[in-house]
């Protein structure tokens, strides 16, 4: 069972050779007239070609088709270990296929173990799956095999994996906590105005009604009274609002938007721009270490940003490198590399050490940003209880002053 990805023909294939042994199998094509053009040229006619549905059978949409890092990294290690023994690669993926527990990857290793036999390149065979398998990992296996060091691509990719997860885990879990905080509060302060206040407004009617009311009290009631009869339209407007966000985001210059205000934002700006440049160093340094070429290498490493403003400027760093000029002067240009990272990259330059460090400056980078996390975080917690006590601290004082008030106080 195969399926559609992007523009790319898969197909369950039944396979006829001159001699008249017939097959099954399984193929990859832009499209089924580029398939039956491959199948010609490898003497191989075919009986029935099955073009696959847009997605399996029986398996959900929002549950499947993503891969764990953590089963990526580890397939990756045990692959080069295998090969480290002297397991010949087909057999090593056919260890991999039957011992992976992950659905999504089983099927890719079934159709790469087949492709494999077929004497495809393995490089070749992982470009088929880039929801799994990215330009990185494709082009650090090409570049393995082309240079006789397979074994060491594949266990830098899986290093390189784990300490991607590995960061992206924990900047997850140290923001956690605030956003479970921020979310409690929220539909604490929402519950209390919905349900609890309106409660006293029976009580303060004879205030009111004197206009003897405190302010406080009484914009506290009319927030509650507005929950209490526009709630559910107050939210529909909020979701609503939120689609509309979520549509203009996803258009181009939503995205350069959105990417911009993320580095610029105070606080949290700063971290998102080391995570990124982080994650550029590292690639790009993994990418040299394993032999690719600088320009292919920086133009597989700026997507590894995940920024579209860095990225654009990566961009133009590869055209200029491309034209024989240095890789420094347009990063400095843009203004969205610190200098710590430009004198590096200076240096890697003129002494040829471009790779290591690269990789030094990315870990560099790993500490510096996980101190900024914990001192973010820190700082989190105590301001969102002064909000939540701020709040609650209101909706006190606004329910007890008409009482002191009724008591002459």
């Amino acid at each position: 069972e195969l399926f559609h990805h992007q523009d790319r023909f898969l197909g369950c294939l039944a396979l006829r050779r001159i001699g008249g042994q017939t097959e099954v199998g399984t193929l990859v094509a832009p499209s089924r007239r580029d398939l039956l053009q491959l199948l010609s040229s490898q003497s191989l006619f075919p009986v029935q070609v099955v073009e696959a549905e847009a997605r399996p059978p029986g398996v959900f949409s929002w549950a499947n088709r993503r891969v764990p890092a953590a089963a990526v990294a580890a397939t990756f290690d045990q692959l080069a270990h295998l090969l480290q023994s002297g397991v010949p690669l087909l057999k090593a993926v056919e260890v991999l296929r039957d011992q992976t527990s992950d659905p999504t990857l089983h099927e890719q290793l079934v159709a790469i173990h087949t492709r494999i036999a077929r004497g495809e390149s393995l490089a070749d065979t992982l470009r088929s799956y880039p929801e799994t398998f990215s330009d990185l990992i494709v082009s650090l296996v090409h570049a393995g095999e082309n240079g006789g060091f397979l074994e060491d691509s594949l266990l830098r990719i899986a290093r390189l994996t784990e300490r991607q997860a590995e960061i992206k885990s924990r900047v997850q879990g140290a923001l956690s906590y605030p956003l479970f905080l921020a979310i409690i509060g929220a539909i604490v302060v929402a519950g209390m105005m919905t349900f609890f206040v309106p409660k006293f407004a029976p009580l303060f009617s004879r205030l009111q009604a004197r206009n003897e009311l405190p302010t406080a009290t009484t914009i506290l009631l009319s927030l509650s009274s507005l929950f209490q009869h526009y709630g559910v339209l107050l939210l529909g407007v909020l979701i609503g609002g939120a689609l509309l966000l979520r549509r203009g985001l996803d258009t181009e210059a939503g995205r350069d938007w959105l990417d911009q205000q993320k580095i610029r934002m105070p606080g949290l700006g700063p971290i998102l721009r080391s995570l990124a440049l982080s994650r550029f160093c590292r690639v790009l340094g993994t990418l040299l270490k394993n032999g690719v070429p600088l320009l292919r290498s920086l133009r597989i490493a700026k997507d590894a940003t995940g920024n579209r403003i860095l990225a654009r400027s990566l961009q133009l760093a590869a055209d200029n490198v491309s034209s024989g000029k240095s890789l420094v002067a347009p990063l400095r240009s843009s203004g969205q590399f610190p200098r710590e990272l430009l004198e590096m990259i200076a240096v890697g330059e003129t002494a040829n050490r471009l790779d290591t460090l690269l990789v030094e400056m990315a870990d560099r980078l790993d500490t510096q940003t996980q101190r900024k996390i914990d001192s973010l975080v820190k700082l989190i917690e105590p301001c969102l209880m002064l909000v939540m006590a701020a709040v609650i601290g209101f909706l006190v004082v606004a329910l007890l002053m008409p009482v002191f008030a009724g008591n002459g106080l």
